[in-house]
């Protein structure tokens, strides 16, 4: 008879003053899992009332750092940047030298950081607050650009969102992607996006003035044809290297890599609204055969076409 696996325990550790949006992410992905998986504590560094970055609202937190000791997993939610107390440092080096996975959303990272555990280490955080980390800790390689870096027993996540994809990650890390899926339906939320993705940098609405707006507006219109980098420097009267440098300024990506991307998101509004074929989504995205679309689906969300259909349409 084949033996159930242990259940995994996860601890959310709520620093002063934490992100409440933060916590609650890793609470309901590992919190309210349903399959016996996951055991998921929130603690506090004595318990009582934690502060949170909402006005008017505080946390009652029973458990303390006592829960760390025997966690598989522990996250750090963001937290509002300052010194962490000296015990959850403490705490956290603990539980990293007897083998727990130690991960982080957002803010969260500089805990990591302060703690010693990314030295050396590739880690992410808000991208608002990438300059700072990699400032503040400069034996830490900042990505600022990944959603999350997984660097084996340590994973960090950019900011809110991104730490809903990273949640969504572990689970399918820990139990396969099936989970994963199985566990993002149940939240009504599209499956995790693929860390090395770029984070979404608010850029705006371009203007008529941006150099840009012609270039986003014709690409935007016209996903079902093939279009190479050298059609959009024709559109935005530019040369091909000059496209490439105003892209990364925006976006953090190539003109490629964008127009990938656009693609992709075209492709999850035909595979959620069903009644296309796999063939006719790759041929109305401008990704060609169904064999590209599957290849391009893989490496960005480690999934199927067909999979993600299947999870995400009635």
């Amino acid at each position: 008879m084949r033996k159930k696996p242990a259940t995994h325990r996860v601890a959310v550790l709520a620093l002063p003053t934490v992100v409440a949006f933060d916590l609650t992410i890793a609470t309901q992905v590992f919190g309210h899992e349903g399959h016996g998986r996951y055991a998921m504590t929130v603690c506090a560094l004595d318990g009582g009332s934690v502060t949170t970055t909402t006005d008017g609202l505080k946390l009652s937190v029973a458990a303390t750092l006592d829960a760390l000791d025997d966690a598989d997993t522990v996250i750090v939610p963001g937290f509002r940047r300052g010194p962490a107390p000296s015990r959850a440092l403490q705490a956290l080096r603990q539980a990293h030298r007897r083998g727990a996975r130690i991960a982080s959303i957002c803010t969260g990272a500089f805990a990591l950081a302060q703690a010693g555990l990314l030295d050396g280490r590739r880690a992410t955080t808000h991208w608002a607050h990438a300059d700072a980390l990699a400032d503040e800790h400069p034996r830490v390689f900042v990505d600022a650009n990944a959603l999350y870096v997984d660097e084996g027993e340590v994973i960090t996540s950019a900011g809110l969102a991104a730490g809903l994809d990273m949640c969504l990650y572990l689970v399918g890390r820990d139990h396969g992607q099936a989970a994963a899926i199985q566990r993002a339906r149940h939240m009504v939320t599209p499956l995790h996006r693929a860390g090395g993705q770029a984070q979404f940098i608010p850029v705006g609405v371009p203007d008529e003035d941006d150099e840009l707006a012609g270039v986003i507006t014709w690409a935007s219109s016209n996903l079902h044809r093939p279009i190479t980098v050298a059609d959009l420097a024709r559109q935005g009267v530019m040369s091909s290297r000059t496209l490439h440098r105003a892209f990364q300024s925006r976006f953090r990506m190539s003109p490629r890599a964008w127009l990938i991307q656009q693609r992709l998101r075209a492709a999850c509004t035909l595979l959620e609204n069903g009644g296309t074929t796999i063939d006719e989504v790759a041929r109305r995205t401008g990704l060609g055969t169904a064999t590209n679309l599957r290849a391009h689906f893989q490496r960005a969300f480690a999934t199927t076409p067909t999979a993600y259909r299947r999870a995400f349409t009635p």
